[in-house]
């Protein structure tokens, strides 16, 4: 099945760490009477909240449990991003002010990890501005994560891993999913697309897709333990199938997906606009289990900025696309990834995604200042866009995304949908969940209902969040 390029491995070949650390920490307690603690901060997408919730399954199986303050923490590891400069400079303003927690408390293991550290000038940066880190590893070491920490422990040292291996696929890491009904799935792990300011192909390797019996089991298992929905992940989920030996396509995962008894509700990100085949559209359509929702990054309006971004297709593709989407699947909301100011950016350009956004009507979009990142094509142009000029064009692209929002969401006003509650509303004491459509959904309801489907009439709509009472 798999391509004789990638190497397939479990787990399993850290089981020798994973029971020498949970010996230590077993005498820990017999010692102390209590458990030694983790606390994770994850920064960035969905990717990285799965990578969290691996690190946090390592760390269960090691016989850590977590705690929700770092204070109490006897191991605090920052899972980083590295897709825009505001992330890697939130990481580097939240380590510092460890250093104090670790001289209280000698035996604080300190990591980072992600997509920071798997550029090698960035671990050897944190390693010199932050000498009292003990783990610092890349993305694709994450599996080794307990023979370093294993390292760290016994040789109290700092422990460096930027491994370089982009062939590599492991199954079977634990992951401690939040208690839910709903979960992320890894289809396929790196991008193969080098688009001209992106980081991701160099911090997570090329294009690897798992093996569809290994999706279908993981998915099997998540649908016996009371999973409803899930999300299959990838950095460009279009892609999966085109590295193993025997053909099997994005939409006929989706197809065998849709079979597992137990899910209800089926969704992906993200999806590249130029691999966004019409059989997948049929899929969308035709499979009862996938959602009436797609994240289709635009990124921008203008042809001539797409050509530059290497993004492989035109204004006019992207808007046959959003069409052929529309026809197929009347009721589907469409959400997007939009940065403002990339070199050579004129007014022209920018009026072109503007435009694209009235044309499309996105339910959302994800808006980005363009920031240089370290070793992309796009920090060496010369056509640089000043700061003020970036931050005037934002406002009005975030003004006119908003009113589009909330017109969309404003049209939903007295009808009644499905939501699956899955959560507390972090603003007020109410229930939250989602429509088929990916609409966040504030409910006035018991907590009888939390993890069910229930008919909710809409009554209020904001920008970006719905509030209903249960029908």
């Amino acid at each position: 099945m798999e391509n004789k390029n990638i190497y397939y491995i479990d787990f399993g070949t850290q089981a020798r760490f994973v029971e020498e650390i949970e010996k230590m920490n077993t005498e820990y307690y017999l010692a102390n009477g209590k458990n030694k603690k983790y606390h994770i901060v994850t920064y960035g997408c969905q990717m990285n909240v799965h990578d969290s919730e691996k690190l946090a399954g390592m760390l269960n199986a090691m016989g850590y449990i977590e705690t929700p303050n770092i204070q109490e923490a006897d191991l605090v590891i920052f899972n980083t991003c590295s897709v825009r400069e505001h992330a890697e400079s939130r990481v580097y303003g939240n380590i510092g002010p460890l250093k104090r927690l670790k001289d209280k408390k000698p035996d604080l293991i300190i990591g980072v990890c992600g997509c920071m550290p798997q550029q090698i000038e960035v671990a050897q940066k944190l390693a010199k501005l932050f000498p009292f880190l003990d783990i610092i590893f890349g993305t694709k070491s994450l599996h080794k994560f307990p023979q370093l920490l294993y390292t760290a422990i016994t040789e109290k040292k700092t422990v460096i891993d930027v491994s370089e291996d982009e062939d590599v696929v492991v199954e079977g890491i634990p992951t401690a999913r939040r208690q839910g009904v709903s979960a992320f799935v890894n289809i396929i792990y790196g991008c193969n697309n080098f688009c001209s300011y992106c980081i991701v192909p160099y911090v997570r390797g090329r294009e690897r897709s798992r093996r569809p019996e290994e999706i279908i089991y993981e998915i099997e298992q998540l649908a016996q333990n009371g999973v409803k929905e899930v999300t299959l992940l990838g950095q460009n989920v279009n892609s999966y199938g085109k590295d193993l030996q025997d053909s099997i396509t994005f939409p006929e995962l989706l197809e065998k997906v849709n079979e597992i008894k137990g899910i209800e509700r089926i969704r992906f990100v993200t999806s590249h606009p130029k691999d966004l085949s019409d059989e997948l559209i049929v899929a969308m359509r035709d499979l009862e289990k996938v959602c009436e929702h797609i994240h289709l990054p635009v990124q921008s309006g203008s042809t001539r900025i797409l050509k530059a971004m290497n993004r492989h297709y035109t204004k006019e593709d992207y808007l046959r696309l959003v069409e052929k989407l529309k026809t197929n699947i009347p009721d589907i909301a469409i959400t997007t990834d939009i940065i403002v100011g990339f070199p050579g950016e004129t007014d022209e350009d920018f009026e072109d995604t503007l435009d694209v956004c009235k044309k499309v009507e996105f339910d959302s979009a994800y808006t980005f200042i363009y920031s240089k990142r370290r070793g992309t094509p796009a920090e060496k142009m010369s056509n640089q866009i000043p700061d003020d000029i970036k931050h005037q064009r934002f406002q009005r692209l975030v003004k006119l995304v908003e009113e589009i929002a909330l017109k969309k969401n404003r049209q939903m006003l007295g009808r009644t949908y499905e939501i699956l509650i899955d959560g507390h509303s972090k603003r007020n004491n109410l229930l939250v969940g989602r429509t088929r459509t990916n609409k966040v959904v504030n409910v006035k309801c018991s907590e009888e209902f939390m993890f069910k489907f229930v008919n909710v009439k809409i009554l209020e709509a904001a920008e970006h969040w719905l509030y209903g009472e249960v029908i």
